[in-house]
């Protein structure tokens, strides 16, 4: 993560509510876990490489700037987090060169309470009936399984298992001081708000989780927001 590049000047330095030991667990159970499941996973992550390249022409992953955090300790032994942008891994879902302007305008209006809410559920935070999205990918998406590169995310140690999730610079530029603070831990590839409702979650909702998950943080809440994971991730609950 490059660490010397800010999203905003107000949100560079957030402090840390879990004990040391906390974090020295989490690493090695992330880095444990993330690499047995690429072993186990490689013949499925192999097959979905080949359904991308024969559905579409373009590249199998889709790599995006996202803004996260590094826990760092500084002099006096004083735990904060240091916000930067890494570049997120992903199975490419959409068309290549798809136009990302659409999802900036649209995030935009998620955020500021002007997304119409649709199908009798309120405001989503993933753009529906995306045309954008190829058939693979619309597979990959209501599976999650488009989320398994960020494995290598994990074990670079630029994201955890659980976490908030990481976001497009474009995204933190609207938030209040306030809503930083859910940046205050490592970017996670599951979280409080997926395993609650994913994309039918509100974003001041969303944001409360994410706060909620910051100040809470502990092994304990990690295991279960993983175990909850599970069902979520099989029965796609909330996923567009």
């Amino acid at each position: 993560m490059n660490a010397s590049v800010r999203c905003t000047a107000r949100a560079s330095l957030v402090p840390a509510f879990a004990p040391e030991l906390y974090f020295v667990f989490k690493r090695v159970i992330d880095v444990v876990l993330s690499a047995l499941l690429l072993v186990l996973l490689a013949p499925l992550l192999c097959l979905i490489a080949i359904a991308i390249k024969l559905d579409t022409a373009g590249p199998v992953l889709f790599v995006q700037e996202r803004v996260g955090a590094r826990r760092r300790v500084t002099r006096g032994r004083t735990t904060t987090w240091e916000i930067g942008r890494f570049p997120c891994l992903k199975f490419r879902s959409m068309a290549a060169g798809a136009d990302q302007s659409v999802h900036q305008e649209y995030i935009r209006a998620f955020i500021h309470g002007q997304v119409t809410p649709s199908e009798g559920t309120g405001p989503a935070f993933k753009l529906a009936h995306d045309n954008r999205i190829t058939r693979v990918g619309r597979l990959l998406r209501n599976t999650s399984l488009d989320e398994l590169p960020q494995l290598l995310n994990v074990l670079r140690g630029e994201m955890s298992l659980v976490g908030p999730r990481p976001v497009p610079p474009y995204e933190v530029a609207e938030y209040t001081e306030s809503e930083t603070e859910r940046l205050a831990a490592l970017p996670g590839i599951t979280g409080m708000w997926q395993v609650k409702g994913r994309a039918e979650v509100p974003f001041a909702e969303m944001i409360r989780m994410d706060r909620e998950y910051v100040h809470r943080q502990s092994l304990w809440l990690d295991l279960q927001i993983l175990f909850a994971t599970i069902p979520v991730v099989l029965f796609g609950r909330g996923a567009r």
